[in-house]
């Protein structure tokens, strides 16, 4: 693994001609866009008694992926670790007055502003996979699906934020942060990048998730009884 120290921030903004350099590794971009496909999967089939099973399947997905980022969050390559972007409420509101003084810190990785909003996304992804794991067991009553709903509604919420911040700094840095994340490549030293994709352990997590719906929607196809009596006994009940 690469070792230990921070991302170096520049006073001025990315420009088009700068060097792009290889920031995120393949398991940070293949776990950012399987979150954006899990999760809006599940909101999307939250109220279908239809698609539970999908529902469901797709939150546990979302747990494992949360369970994934928090391990490579340590011992990830440079930029994917915690060390490298988690900063304090200070280093956020300078990073948020530099851009309001028209000089925007340029992060190699993510920006404080940035981190805050993955730490919240992971924090609520847990919360709502826990809270849904809950729901669907049964183990409390009716206010944890109400709990369930309401954490739900604030990572949507939160999403947005994160998004609109997405594009502002797009316009602000001047530079595709969206790309990026698809490439793993963005405007910065080369002495920032990092030696190694590791796109073996992104292969390994495509082909565990997609292990894990084939377990989980087709077996019971070729079980009798199971996801059928499932959706009858939810449906009944």
């Amino acid at each position: 693994m690469n070792t230990m120290y921070e991302s170096r921030a520049e006073t001025r903004p990315a420009t088009p001609g700068r060097a792009r350099t290889m920031v995120w590794d393949a398991p940070v971009r293949v776990f950012h866009w399987l979150m954006v496909l899990t999760f809006a999967g599940a909101y999307l089939t939250a109220e279908s008694e239809r698609y539970r099973l999908l529902h469901v399947t797709l939150g546990y997905t979302m747990a494992g992926l949360v369970a994934f980022r928090l391990a490579w969050g340590l011992v990830g390559t440079r930029h994917a670790r915690f060390h490298s972007f988690v900063r304090g409420p200070g280093a956020v509101l300078q990073y948020l007055g530099s851009i309001l003084r028209g000089r925007p810190k340029h992060y190699s990785g993510h920006n404080p502003a940035g981190a805050l909003a993955i730490v919240a996304l992971l924090a609520l992804a847990a919360f709502v996979t826990l809270s849904g794991w809950a729901t669907y067991g049964e183990v409390a009553g009716h206010w944890m699906e109400e709990t369930h709903e309401a954490l739900a509604c604030a990572m949507l919420a939160v999403v947005a934020v994160h998004v609109a911040g997405v594009i502002a700094g797009s316009i602000v840095h001047r530079e595709n942060l969206v790309g990026s994340m698809l490439t793993g490549r963005k405007a910065a030293p080369a002495g920032e990048g990092i030696r190694h994709a590791w796109r073996s352990v992104a292969i390994l997590m495509v082909a565990a998730v997609l292990g894990f719906w084939w377990v989980q929607l087709d077996g019971p196809s070729r079980a009798p009884g199971t996801a059928p009596a499932i959706a009858r006994d939810h449906e009944h009940h």
